[in-house]
């Protein structure tokens, strides 16, 4: 998590953060541990039923019982965001929402309020958060745990002084071994009978209402038999000793009363207001979900062979038997098979000295590689190109084709400059495309953070159908609104050509970047260990 805590820093107080922070931190994780574990039977999933609409749709859906999943996939983040609030308010027995970031936020509040809506309805929820970002956040996640239906759970939660960031910077110095571990999952399922995965957290950028900057995402609506797999997935986490029901870890005064009074003001529509209604049809030319499942005959689903997988919840204790348990290693093997052709799609992409291994047997087998990631300008976590920068020019030599993402470039189409507004527009979506028959997505970047500290949560999709509309829907055959990355004439160095307009343009530079923000790069990489970012 030190690319994070970096990034939130100006570059030249890094040297006094190793040197003092860890021993302020020292003290304050003194103060309390976690707390013993409580002997609690398990709760598992509530199977899909035909006495449920979602059931009933999910049903039909799978009238061929093949064996195969039905998926729908969601590029757009107005469809993304309108098919989990019909989920949770056609629920009729379950919701089981599990991320890493919920926002304190616009959207992030409306999808608390209607979880609450759900619960007092009858429907049993179950909320699984991450701990990293819940600063400040404990009173409104307790006004919904505060509800008879409605649960809050933790991974490997913050113990002191909550309520503050800095605060917490200091604990998690104080308890990196520990807590430099996190759940980057996200999943949801409503009913048992559908479910969506993929890279969207529950915040305003990830469904572009930010006014600061966005992130171009993909999801996958499912039913069918990869339903229950994730569902189970779930219930893993949700019972694993890395789990800490709310109300374990956080402190209120005031009582339940109170906390639902909180949590109404600050749920409400002035605060949370609704989003505006998707178009009427999406880059697929399918209706929101909304209009599908009232006249479910009317749209036909993509039919896949689909499969779900995840790290052990376990991996935040270090406990894994070896590598090969790893989500990251079902993903290798499955790219090692590529007979022709491997697209990957990772805002975050390093590949390391195994990763550059794999890309030289792929490329002598004459397997084309294409790489799609973010430009220094608009990424998040400019620190990861510290990693990522080393292996330009190898990659390149080895005849990988090479991307990376520009809200200037991005911003030259019409439609994305009208989606985007003024906001920054970021890659966040996490793909591979594997000989354009097989489709890998979720939750997992291709860098060491994901292979070796973070949980994570992916699909693996056998379909051409969908291969076809995500080649469509991001014009991977024809990629505009990114650079292209080139090598220089020496060998030596790389340039960026524009692929936004009739001019493409030609850089030496880092396209889009301030002079600050390359010095800035430059000081980190002196004071900030590589290995751990």
């Amino acid at each position: 998590m030190l690319k994070l805590i970096a990034s939130s820093f100006p570059a030249l107080r890094g040297l006094a953060l190793r040197l003092v922070v860890p021993g302020l931190a020292l003290v304050l994780a003194g103060c309390a541990g976690l707390p013993p574990r409580a002997a609690e039977p398990p709760t598992l999933s509530i199977a899909a039923s035909p006495t449920t609409m979602l059931g009933r749709a999910a049903a039909s859906l799978d009238a061929a019982s093949d064996g195969l999943s039905s998926i729908r996939p969601l590029v757009e983040a107005s469809f993304a965001l309108d098919a989990r609030i019909e989920l949770m308010r056609r629920a009729q027995t379950s919701l089981d929402v599990q991320t890493y970031q919920l926002g304190n936020d616009k959207t992030g509040r409306l999808l608390l309020r209607e979880l609450r809506d759900a619960a007092r309805r009858g429907v049993r929820v179950r909320l699984l958060l991450d701990d990293f970002y819940t600063a400040g956040m404990d009173r409104l996640l307790l006004g919904l745990a505060a509800e008879p239906n409605a649960e809050v759970r933790l991974f490997n939660p913050f113990v002191n002084a909550r309520d503050h960031s800095v605060t917490r910077w200091l604990e998690f110095f104080g308890d990196f071994r520990r807590l430099n571990h996190r759940m980057h999952n996200k999943l949801f399922v409503a009913d048992g009978a559908m479910a969506i995965a993929g890279g969207r957290n529950l915040a305003d950028e990830y469904f572009l209402r930010s006014e600061g900057a966005n992130f171009i995402d993909f999801e996958l609506l499912m039913a069918g038999p990869v339903v229950p797999e994730a569902a189970r997935i779930f219930d893993t986490y949700w019972n694993s000793d890395v789990v800490y029901p709310l109300q374990r870890i956080a402190g209120a005064s005031g009582g339940a009363e109170a906390l639902k009074s909180e949590f109404e003001a600050a749920t409400s529509p002035a605060h949370a207001p609704p989003p505006a209604p998707p178009s009427s049809t999406d880059l697929m030319g399918d209706p929101p979900l909304g209009a599908q499942l009232a006249d479910f005959g009317r749209v036909k689903w993509m039919r896949a062979d689909a499969h779900a997988a995840a790290d052990s919840p376990y991996k935040a204790l270090g406990t894994l038997a070896s590598p090969a348990e790893s989500l990251a290693a079902r993903f290798h093997e499955m790219t090692a098979t590529a007979r022709s052709d491997v697209v990957v799609v990772s805002p975050y992409f390093i590949p390391g000295e195994e990763g550059m291994a794999r890309i030289r047997e792929g490329r002598a087998r004459g397997v084309r590689i294409s790489v799609i990631t973010n430009s220094l300008a608009d990424s998040d976590e400019p620190l990861v190109n510290i990693n990522y920068n080393r292996y330009r020019v190898d990659m390149l030599k080895l005849g990988v084709n090479l991307y990376e993402v520009s809200t200037e470039q991005l911003k030259r189409n019409r439609q994305i400059r009208t989606l985007l507004k003024k906001a920054r527009g970021r890659l966040h979506a996490k793909l591979a495309l594997v000989d354009r028959e097989w489709v890998l997505l979720g939750s997992m970047n291709l860098d060491p953070r994901s292979a070796r500290l973070n949980t994570e949560f992916g699909v693996r999709v056998r379909s051409f159908e969908l291969a076809q509309a995500l080649l469509y829907a991001y014009q991977l055959d024809n990629i505009e609104g990114v650079y292209r990355v080139v090598l220089m004439p020496d060998g030596k160095n790389v340039q960026w050509i524009g692929t936004g307009d009739v001019d493409n343009e030609v850089l030496d530079s880092e396209p889009d970047s301030s002079l600050l923000t390359r010095l800035q790069l430059l000081l980190f990489s002196w004071f900030v260990p590589t290995d751990q970012l």
